[in-house]
Parts: structure tokens; sequence; C-alpha cells
């Protein structure tokens, strides 16, 4: 490999590859569904307020609007 083959640019393609495809095995797991339901317990359960604070602060940091 040569150092322009190391080289990124504006993004780590490599890694990017990498997400996709972790992602698309998800999708195809058909575990979506449940991880969605897990997530919708963990709002509603004890670790809501937790949640929503790291929600609020990542936000700030993200600069996204509130929900």
């Amino acid at each position: 490999m040569t150092d322009k083959d190391k080289i990124q640019g504006e993004g780590n393609y490599d890694a990017a590859r990498r997400f996709d495809e972790e992602e698309r095995k998800f999708v195809e797991s058909g575990q979506v569904e449940h991880k969605a339901k897990e997530a919708e317990e963990a709002l509603e359960g004890p670790e809501a307020e937790e949640l929503e604070r790291a929600r609020r602060e990542t936000g700030e940091r993200g600069d996204m609007p509130e929900a």
C-alpha cells in the first residue's frame, strides 16, 4: 500500500464502508423492530430522565433543535 492509498481526505472511506456494511447486516438481521421497541421502553422506563439529559447535552454540542 502506498502513502497515497492511506490518505483518507475529507472522510474516512474505510470506516464509512465498514459502517455501511454493519448497518446493512443489522437491517437484514430483522432486529430493527425489536431494537426500536427496546428503545421505546427505555424512554418510558426508569432510565428516561438520564436518556433525555443525554439527548439534550448531545443536541447542544451538535447544535440540534429540541424535539
